[in-house]
């Protein structure tokens, strides 16, 4: 394994070790104004949501590397405490890449990345309307960290009004993951987009406690077929199948199995743990459960 000391990589170097390595990371497209009023529009991926209650983003509009210059969006909100951060899906990542080029200070990215600029509702700069979610924020502080090229400026905005196109969002009237169609930053010039292909659903354990690794049988455990991820996934279980349930998914599910390799014990513990992990993939626990308790019932 490579062990790097930071304080010893040149930044641009260690730069692209984080942004490699974290990711994927969402976007802000932050709109503000400067004290004459003037648009500006530039995508942040140092950015996240770091609170409901009340609701905070923070991104991040770090020192230029190179010049140790500060961005337009910086030096606007110290002077007008107010942005608008755009949600970015694949409809507009090409015209939010555009947005981001070295565009003078004063030239609005709205007009040369053709972007429709909506007024808002309570602050000041404008809000992108081809963006499918736009929160208007209020800067509550800005948090220097650092004066050399590279540091960064935590900008931490409070959500004052949220819009959400109405075509993204489901039955119930929430963000439907699917048709917001999100992209994200990776290192270099590579992006993600959020699709039916790289989605994939975990239940999270809110309310519920898993038997745990501790718990898994040796056997299992020690399978030369199942990685550390589907352990994880076995371990999740709060209760293990009883006796009956094996028995019975025995029966209908893998009787053909046990027949054909009944002679051949080492093969059939192969091939329960390739269904089990199988099963695993389409999110099927309990039955991945009842294949492999199944060799020793």
């Amino acid at each position: 394994m490579l062990t790097l000391d930071p304080k010893e990589l040149p930044v641009p170097k260690l730069h692209q070790y984080l942004l490699g390595a974290i990711g994927p990371r969402p976007i802000a497209f932050a709109s503000t104004v400067d004290a004459e009023g003037r648009a500006n529009l530039a995508p942040f991926s140092f950015f996240n949501v770091f609170s409901a209650n009340p609701p905070i983003l923070i991104f991040s509009p770090a020192r230029s590397g190179r010049s140790n210059t500060t961005k337009d969006t910086y030096n606007n909100v110290k002077i007008v405490p107010e942005v608008v951060i755009n949600v970015v899906n694949y409809d507009i990542v090409h015209q939010m890449s555009l947005a981001s080029s070295p565009y003078s200070p004063g030239v609005s990215e709205f007009e040369k990345a053709g972007f429709t600029p909506l007024a808002s509702d309570l602050i000041k700069p404008f809000r992108v309307a081809e963006s499918p979610v736009q929160f208007e924020c209020k800067v509550n502080e800005v948090v220097e960290l650092g004066k050399e090229g590279g540091a960064g400026n935590l900008i931490i905005c409070e959500v004052v009004k949220i819009h959400i196109n109405e075509e993204v969002l489901d039955a119930n009237g929430m963000i439907d993951q699917h048709k917001i169609d999100l992209v994200s930053r990776m290192g270099g010039n590579w992006y993600c987009r959020a699709d039916q292909q790289s989605m994939f659903e975990i239940q999270k354990p809110i309310t519920t406690c898993g038997i745990g690794f501790d718990a898994l049988p040796a056997d299992i455990k020690n399978s030369k077929i199942l990685t550390g991820n589907d352990l994880g996934h076995l371990a999740g279980i709060e209760v293990l199948p009883d006796e009956t349930e094996v028995n019975e998914y025995k029966l209908l599910e893998l009787s053909d199995l046990f027949v054909s390799l009944e002679d051949n014990p080492t093969e059939l513990e192969r091939e329960l743990h390739v269904k089990a992990q199988q099963l695993l993939k389409e999110n099927k626990l309990e039955e991945a459960w009842l294949s492999l308790l199944s060799f020793n019932n």
